[in-house]
């Protein structure tokens, strides 16, 4: 599994393949404009030039950073009822699928939406029409979508895998959509990835739900609440409760190992965190089958129970 961040974007958007290489990844995961604003300014030529440049031919002295994942912003919401909120998370979904589109970005994660009280069915069908008229305003686009699998917090839609799958059956074009499957948000949702045989019912449970063809991406995060808890909150990499055997499961998957594995857990301007976790999860990839139950049942710190 090739291994790697989100990363800022910051002072432009080229930028952000170096502040990967800095950390140590193989892939990462950018936004495609600033996260918190509805506003939007175009991407210049320039911009797009330069990225294209490091995403399809890094200069020998620089390693390359593959694939890049674009994830949408946070303010999107086609779960809403709320018809002008609705309309501008079409809207600027449109806009970022056209970004990824024009960078070569092959997957654009998005949180499929809430459905702010009015209930599950209902907010089911607003998502799914609201990618249908995303996906007639992006006909031809190799760039795709891709849902994520969320903790099942306040009216959240997208914590059972069931869910998922009507959203896909429910939109035009629904074959053009994929997942991301995030650790921390199936395990906050009640999916035991801990132990072999949770781990396995888990991928039982999607592949009959969604398909295990149509994960893409892995979002790997510890998880600082409780099995269950329905909280979307991320914890560094064996220190939260899903903790290192559950993500051996995960690095040892070889229905999985081809996708790209990417944290999302806490970071500061320094990045180590990231240099951190990611060193975390190389050295779980290297331990064998029979390290996963000494992993498991073992205390200590995280060395402890990696040596």
């Amino acid at each position: 599994m090739r291994l790697g961040a989100h990363v800022s974007i910051a002072g432009g958007i080229y930028h952000a393949f170096d502040r990967a290489r800095s950390i140590g990844c193989e892939t990462a995961q950018i936004f495609v404009k600033p996260n918190r604003s509805w506003g939007v300014k175009p991407l210049s030529a320039e911009d797009i030039s330069l990225f294209k440049s490091e995403l399809n031919s890094a200069p020998e002295h620089k390693k390359s950073i593959h694939p890049v994942v674009a994830h949408a912003s946070y303010l999107l919401n086609l779960g809403s009822p709320d018809r002008t909120l609705w309309e501008r998370s079409r809207n600027m979904l449109i806009v970022e699928l056209e970004r990824c589109e024009a960078l070569n970005i092959p997957w654009l994660v998005i949180h499929p939406g809430s459905h702010r009280g009015t209930g599950e069915e209902a907010g089911i069908e607003r998502i799914s029409n609201g990618l249908s008229e995303v996906h007639k305003a992006a006909e031809g686009f190799r760039a795709r979508i891709l849902i994520e699998t969320t903790a099942g917090q306040t009216n959240a839609i997208g914590h059972r895998f069931e869910q998922i799958a009507r959203l896909i059956e429910g939109c035009y074009q629904g074959e053009r959509l994929g997942v991301c499957f995030d650790t921390c948000h199936v395990f906050a949702a009640g999916y035991d990835i801990r132990s072999q045989s949770g781990y396995e019912a888990t991928l039982a449970a999607l592949d009959v739900t969604v398909g295990l063809d149509q994960v893409k991406v892995i979002h790997l995060n510890d998880s600082k609440g409780e099995l269950g808890c329905h909280k979307d909150r991320h914890e560094h990499i064996g220190a939260g409760h899903i903790g290192l055997a559950g993500f051996w499961n995960i690095l040892h998957d070889e229905r999985l190992t081809i996708l790209p594995g990417i944290l999302e857990t806490p970071k500061s301007a320094d990045l180590h965190e990231d240099v951190d976790n990611l060193a975390t999860l190389r050295r779980l990839m290297s331990l064998p089958s029979a390290a996963q139950e000494c992993i498991m049942h073992s205390g200590g710190s995280l060395n402890e129970r990696m040596n």
